[in-house]
């Protein structure tokens, strides 16, 4: 059999289950979250169309979450087949080892690895922001929603809630610094908004400046405009907790031109993990690989693919919780990552010597 039609058909049969299993995770997924959010958006006067507007911005995000599994149910699904029907055998006979079957695989592999990349990358961030802006538009009460806090250059600003999309502000708070970090100057106002002629604009503004020890109130202002480069959607984005970014605006974060409410370390991390994505799903493809050893004889009775899963279940477990810990701070980015692909990788690798050693 020449080797592009074999790449082709594996190719083809692994990402044909890969998307059944994705669409089904995404179908079972978004139920559960219409079934919390069906209510909230009836009471708004949404109708069926605020229904199917939540879940479409809402989908992207559930694909990316999904896709893990996806592969990981997927591949179980293609190898046991093709085992159970003796097609691994035929492929065998032929000469065809388990690794080299496994690199008939990677290019199908890396193909889903890249285009979850660039969902989690360039899609999620932009559906999710999106869905906050519209959230945050017909919420009939905003005041309902938190504070927060952010840094902006020498600036650190308060907060009280958002409405109207981002393009309205609440309770807003400055904190002015000079180069070494010393407080300057502090503005309140009681609201903001913002015109795309005029930029933000500052109402009801009270301030007070500090010189050393020394603190002077300064008369209240009607209006103020603020001078910030700041855009509505970057207030809902500020306003999300731990909301999906693109790779621009982690790196601009970063390195100080964007505004901030997360760690350092935690934007590492999901850089970090954003980019080794293919490479999970490469781990997942070798730790579904012993389900081609199904004895002929068991069948479907078999318990290999259970434990397949299973360890496939683990490993994306194990995933969570290190980046978890690399969030928080417990753990630096690299060792956050890396150090769960490594050791399934030889887990499963050790598993397959001892079947072809048998």
């Amino acid at each position: 059999m020449p080797r592009h039609v074999l790449l082709r058909y594996l190719s083809m049969a692994l990402l044909s289950r890969v998307i059944f299993c994705g669409a089904v995770l995404v179908g079972l997924l978004e139920i559960l979250a219409l079934l919390e959010q069906t209510t909230p958006i009836l009471q708004r006067h949404l109708g069926i169309q605020g229904i199917l507007s939540f879940a479409a911005m809402r989908a992207p995000f559930l694909l990316a979450g999904a896709l893990p599994l996806s592969v990981l149910i997927g591949a179980l699904l293609m190898l046991t087949q093709m085992t159970l029907a003796s097609e691994i055998a035929i492929l065998r006979a032929c000469g065809l080892s388990t690794f080299g079957l496994y690199k008939y695989l990677i290019p199908a592999t890396l193909v889903i690895g890249f285009a979850g990349v660039v969902l989690d990358d360039q899609v999620t961030p932009r559906s999710e922001q999106a869905l906050a802006a519209w959230w945050n538009r017909t919420d009939p009460h905003p005041e309902n929603g938190h504070a927060f806090w952010f840094h902006d250059g020498n600036r650190i600003a308060h907060i009280g809630y958002t409405s109207d999309g981002g393009n309205m502000l609440t309770k807003v708070d400055i904190y002015i610094r000079d180069a070494s970090g010393r407080l300057q100057q502090i503005l309140h106002a009681k609201s903001a908004d913002y015109t795309h002629t005029r930029g933000w604009l500052l109402h009801n503004v009270d301030s007070i400046t500090v010189e050393g020890e020394k603190t002077t109130r300064l008369p209240s202002v009607q209006d103020m405009g603020w001078d910030t480069s700041l855009h509505p959607w970057e207030f809902i984005r500020l306003s999300a907790e731990n909301p999906p970014l693109s790779s621009t605006t982690i790196l601009g974060m970063l390195r100080g031109r964007l505004p901030s409410h997360t760690s350092p370390g935690f934007l590492e991390a999901g850089l970090l993990e954003r980019f080794l994505r293919p490479a999970s799903l490469l781990v997942l493809l070798l730790i579904a690989l012993p389900t081609i050893y199904i004895p002929p004889r068991t069948g479907t009775r078999s318990w290999v693919p259970v434990w397949c899963l299973g360890s496939g279940l683990l490993f994306i477990i194990v995933q969570g919780m290190l980046r978890a810990m690399g969030n928080a701070g417990l753990l630096p980015p690299a060792i956050a990552t890396i150090p769960a692909l490594i050791i399934f990788t030889l887990g499963a690798i050790t598993v397959l010597l001892r079947n072809e050693t048998r």
